[in-house]
């Protein structure tokens, strides 16, 4: 096959000295620290594991595939802490996971909390890339390839791909909206996300006004590459980008809405002009 199976159940599949039967008797996440919840429909039991895989043509690159891979070594985490304007030396962090708020759910939460109360947070998105068809057989070939003995119904062979446009427009029109939810309280979103999926969506949506980030804006993209070489794949922050509520709904072509209280208060002044009001010199 063209396409590989890059790590599953954590584990790099180029890594030496692997018992890989054992492995997959474990079905044990790393990064979740629990058994994989990424579980076949027609085999619950069976976890699937695999985190990254290889795609395209020529030049191979790695794609994140599970949105688990994005919580190695608690980096994203890090990496939110400069938005928690209220943190303070002393407060405790906590991550909390599946919140729901209007709008949708958030992956997770970043909490700053002082005498047990929240006194901060951000909300924190992880997005991977859905697949066409699954990776189900490239995982198989593999085990197989390393001597795991595989049911020979899974011996057959069939390709995936990268579903770029779905899981792109999916994300915004889910951001579309949990970013107003963030911009009306006055806190941040971001969403973490790998380089090859943010390329794809500043190069088919309108992403000329998600510049370089900026505190005051309310909704952040952290862009992660993962770097394949060495020991072991790692993941390296490469790119902070930020906007507003109104900027995700430019992206997405939809018509931003006018902030109610602006319009009032430009109607009041409105209201009140006259050549009286006028500024002499």
């Amino acid at each position: 096959m063209s396409n590989r199976i890059l790590e599953l159940f954590t584990i790099p599949t180029d890594k030496a000295s692997v018992d890989w039967q054992q492995t997959v008797k474990r079905q044990f996440c790393g990064y979740l620290e629990k058994k994989c919840v990424k579980i076949r429909k027609s085999q619950p039991e069976v976890s699937i594991g695999t985190c990254s895989a290889l795609y395209g043509v020529g030049e191979k690159r790695g794609a994140i595939i599970c949105p688990h891979r994005f919580l190695e070594r608690s980096q994203i985490f890090i990496d939110c802490l400069h938005l928690l304007k209220s943190h303070e030396p002393g407060n405790e962090l906590h991550k909390v996971s599946e919140v729901s708020i209007p709008g949708g759910s958030v992956d997770y939460f970043l909490i700053s909390a002082k005498n047990s109360k929240v006194a901060d947070f951000v909300g924190i998105e992880l997005q991977a890339v859905d697949t066409t068809g699954t990776t189900w057989p490239a995982r198989q070939d593999f085990l197989k390839s390393v001597g795991v003995k595989i049911p020979r119904r899974d011996e057959q062979r069939k390709t995936y791909g990268i579903n770029w446009k779905m899981t792109a427009k999916t994300t915004l029109v889910q951001l579309h909206h949990k970013a107003e939810t963030f911009q009306h309280i006055n806190k941040h979103l971001v969403l973490v996300l790998q380089d090859c999926l943010f390329d794809y969506m500043s190069g088919s949506f309108r992403f000329s006004h998600v510049e370089e980030a900026r505190l005051g804006d309310p909704m952040h993209f952290h862009v992660y590459a993962q770097n394949l070489a060495g020991a072991e794949p790692r993941l390296k922050l490469v790119a902070r980008k930020s906007t507003d509520a109104d900027g995700v709904a430019l992206s997405l072509g939809l018509q931003a809405k006018q902030k109610i209280e602006l319009e009032v208060i430009v109607t009041s002044l409105q209201a009140k002009m006259s050549d009286r009001t006028l500024l002499r010199i």
